[in-house]
């Protein structure tokens, strides 16, 4: 049994999740794939799929499997396109993993231009600030933000987040305005907290080449970005969200900068991928594109940019798009 191509047979029925289609997009008879489903499964001994009248199912063999046949063939197409056209043109799914604020005001706003210029790169997206096993996910690329720890995988720099201190006015009325670092023993802050560890991040502050970190008491604690200015601007506590999440509400003045003396540091951001010896034409696109992104806005290379400014657009964006700064769309 040829087995590259029953994992093939494997995949695209799971993918479209019916033998017929699966026969039909692979231009196979439907008997053959069929057959070569129970053959595989005969040789690995475990039942891959449930079958009922409506669906499929994969067993817990078969997503295991999945896994496993989606990286070995995801390797292969890699390993063929390093020595074919699709260096100059490539194609194929390309499975990338951010933070859902880079993702919703950087990325997405201007995936469309991605696209234009590679059409056949299917992106999948993922958004969310959890710790990813790339090679165990599956995943070809990752934006993370802040010092990375795996030293097993390639991460090339592509910008900075200057966070900011600030809280809303109604806060600020109610508990008044802190001045000084001991000042915030009298506050509250809205807590952010480590998915692997499930401890709050202390609020960090530097001046003069001093560094200080305050562990914040808070009714509230988060593991979203989004909800974590949210909170801010419900007047929960003081926060230290990046500078372009938060630059339009700087300007309305939902939100107030606090301690502009004690400036938190800057906080790098990388693209990180898994180490191979002929890197991905598709990921190497990918990251050359995010990062050309990134240096077209100030704020995301972590420059103090005023809340009346943000640098030279590259291009005048939509007055009702929710977007980082208009560097970006």
């Amino acid at each position: 049994m040829d087995k590259l191509h029953a994992m093939r047979v494997f995949v695209r029925v799971v993918e479209v999740n019916s033998f017929s289609k699966a026969a039909e997009t692979l231009g196979l008879p439907r008997a053959s794939v069929t057959t070569t489903i129970q053959n595989l499964e005969a040789s690995l001994g475990v039942r891959l799929l449930q079958r009922t009248t409506r669906r499929l199912n994969l067993t817990l063999d078969g997503a295991a499997y999945l896994e496993g046949a989606t990286r070995v063939l995801s390797e292969i197409d890699e390993i063929e396109a390093s020595f074919t056209s699709a260096r100059k043109t490539p194609r194929g799914r390309l499975r990338v993993d951010m933070p859902g604020s880079i993702g919703r005001l950087v990325i997405i706003p201007s995936i469309h231009e991605f696209h234009q210029t590679y059409p056949d790169i299917d992106l999948m997206i993922g958004l969310g600030d959890r710790p990813i096993d790339l090679i165990q996910e599956g995943v070809d690329c990752v934006i993370r933000v802040g010092v990375l720890e795996d030293s097993s995988l390639v991460a090339r720099r592509i910008g900075a987040m200057q966070p900011i201190t600030c809280a809303s006015p109604a806060y600020l009325a109610e508990h008044g305005e802190p001045s000084t670092i001991e000042d915030l023993d009298r506050h509250v802050a809205v807590n952010y907290f480590n998915n692997r560890t499930g401890r709050n991040f202390e609020l960090c502050f530097t001046r003069d080449g001093q560094e200080i970190e305050v562990a914040m008491k808070g009714s509230v604690a988060v593991n979203d970005a989004d909800a974590y200015v949210t909170c801010g601007l419900e007047g929960l506590g003081i926060l230290q969200p990046a500078r372009f999440m938060v630059l339009p509400h700087l300007r309305s003045g939902a939100l107030r900068e606090v301690l502009r003396e004690w400036r938190p540091p800057r906080v790098p951001v990388s693209a990180v991928y898994p180490h191979h010896r002929h890197l991905s034409p598709k990921v190497r696109v990918f990251v050359d594109w995010v990062a050309e992104l990134f240096e077209r806005c100030p704020l995301l290379q972590g420059e103090d940019v005023a809340e009346d400014s943000c640098g030279e657009p590259v291009r005048s964006a939509p007055a009702e798009r929710d977007t980082a700064c208009d560097c970006v769309v």
